[in-house]
């Protein structure tokens, strides 16, 4: 299924809000390798297990059917995941949050700025609530391989439009290897944007 998500009105009609998508839970666990058995055993999808740039470890679970996941670490954490940190970033401090600069992951911790390659999941930023509860947004422009399943989002028209001029490149090269026209051309476009978005190798 491929769905395009416009951006939510909010309070004032002549305005528009950034969609922020709560995706993950991080559950504080005391043995991170017990847990994950437990996750395991009750056939709950692994999307990931291995070692951040800053040497912190990232295991990852999905319930079947589920669009939001849990992690597992020493400590609470909520995850909004936004297509556009910066209007996300702006959008929260403009409603009073105390929100941190940008910055990404290094191999000694954040490093300030969004990482540089510009890549998925590399641009992050944190605020807390009154309660002392902390969240962490993350920019995501394209999910790494086995985290979606059969759904494809498309948070603005741009970021489909993106897409589209990628597939379209895609199948420029496509074309010239096989050395003839591709007349299901749009059959194409749609496997190479949903296999992308999935994380999958396009075609």
């Amino acid at each position: 299924m491929v769905s395009f998500e416009t951006r939510t009105r909010s309070e004032n009609p002549n305005q528009q809000r950034l969609n922020m998508k709560l995706e993950v839970a991080v559950l504080p666990v005391a043995d991170v390798d017990r847990a994950k058995k437990f996750y395991s055993d009750l056939g709950w999808r692994l999307d990931a297990d291995f070692t951040r740039a800053d040497g912190s470890r990232a295991v990852q679970f999905t319930p079947p059917g589920s669009p939001a996941s849990i992690q597992l670490a020493a400590a609470p954490l909520h995850f909004l995941v936004v297509s556009d940190i910066g209007a996300a970033r702006d959008e929260l401090i403009k409603r009073g949050a105390d929100v941190s600069e940008v910055f990404h992951r290094g191999p000694n911790g954040r490093v300030m700025g969004p990482d540089p390659d510009r890549p998925s999941y590399g641009a992050l930023a944190t605020f807390g609530d009154s309660e002392g509860n902390a969240w962490l947004i993350q920019q995501l422009t394209q999910r790494l391989p086995g985290r979606v399943e059969a759904d494809t989002t498309f948070a603005s028209s741009n970021v489909l439009a993106d897409a589209l001029r990628r597939a379209a490149a895609a199948h420029d090269e496509h074309e010239k290897q096989t050395g003839q026209p591709d007349a299901n051309w749009f059959d194409w476009y749609a496997d190479y944007i949903v296999r992308e978005q999935a994380g999958r190798r396009p075609a």
